[in-house]
């Protein structure tokens, strides 16, 4: 058995207002309780140090850059890592990254029981628009802020197994887990920033978001033997409603333990590496049955194409009969 007891530390909404300082101390509480309960891994959210700031439109880059972290730690992160190094337990969790060159990246970081960082993982998949759009109920600028990340979908060696990382929409792709599940990955540790609706289709609201976040994280652990971990920055955060859902997978797709509600909350388990082995000796046993001869097309197509021509059993529309 090669067993880590992992704590999903939730959090509730960060207010724009609110400063980085208070965000880190409500994350050094949750780390506490985790370690009282004997967790040797706590997982944050993505940003989790602010509010999600791209659903606001911005043109000044000293306004967004304040958004970025210049170095991590910095002065604001550093009490959470001194406590994580004095507890023994490894962290995980995103913020907005500004690098030396000027770049923008929505990263996580992986820790290991000493709050070294042993892995970064920049969002590859971001979803919205570069553009303010007025006809939107809300702003989702992530294509705005930050630049596709540009580090491929690494994995670990640490803390006794092969660890991951994806960051929210990430989840919906599955040749992101695909690629973790091509180098072995045994945990997918995944923040989020949901909107509990969407911008773009009113009817879609809180009840079809979580059950499409559900369906991708399971999917994904299952269709790739591992565990995965999953943590929500959820509730009301400047007027605008995030989904909770929190949750810890086991490597067969169920949710073993699941967030209540929509505030700080922490939700524990003891995830057993082992509990891999079987889903990838078996059914998910990719040297024996993949067939990557014909899976060109997923990396050589962007955009989905219909084959040309009219369906054979098609007809033509009633007003097109006896018309050019």
């Amino acid at each position: 058995m090669r067993e880590i007891v992992v704590g999903a530390a939730q959090m509730g909404p960060i207010q724009r207002d609110e400063p980085r300082e208070a965000a880190v101390a409500r994350m050094v509480g949750l780390l506490e309780r985790a370690a009282r309960e004997g967790c040797g891994l706590v997982v944050y959210p993505e940003l989790a140090l602010t509010t999600f700031f791209p659903r606001w439109t911005m043109t000044d880059d000293a306004e967004i850059d304040f958004w970025m972290e210049r170095e991590m730690p910095g002065a604001a992160t550093r009490p959470l890592f001194k406590r994580a190094r004095a507890l023994g337990v490894a962290i995980s969790f995103g913020y907005g990254e500004l690098t030396p060159e000027g770049r923008r990246f929505n990263t996580s970081i992986l820790t290991d029981r000493a709050a070294r960082i042993v892995g970064k993982y920049r969002k590859i998949h971001l979803p919205g628009h570069v553009e303010h759009d007025a006809a939107r109920a809300f702003q989702h600028l992530e294509k705005r802020y930050f630049e596709p990340g540009d580090l491929g979908f690494p994995v670990w060696r640490s803390l006794g197994g092969v660890m991951g990382m994806l960051i929210c929409n990430d989840r919906r792709w599955p040749e992101a887990w695909r690629v973790l599940g091509l180098q072995g990955v045994e945990m997918v540790l995944l923040g989020y920033n949901t909107p509990a609706t969407n911008s773009q289709r009113a009817a879609e609201g809180p009840e079809e978001r979580l059950f499409h976040h559900r369906l991708s994280i399971q999917a994904g652990a299952y269709q790739n033997a591992t565990w995965a971990v999953a943590v929500a920055k959820a509730g009301v955060e400047d007027g605008h409603p995030l989904i909770g859902g929190t949750a810890i997978v086991h490597p067969d797709g169920q949710i073993v333990a699941e967030a209540a509600g929509e505030g700080d909350e922490l939700i524990i388990h003891p995830c057993d590496l082992d509990a891999t082995v079987f889903g990838k000796r078996t059914i998910f046993d990719f040297a024996r049955h993949r067939r990557p001869e014909h899976y060109r097309m997923i990396v050589e197509r962007t955009g989905a194409v219909p084959p040309s021509g009219a369906d054979e059993h098609s007809h033509p529309a009633p007003e097109a009969v006896g018309t050019k």
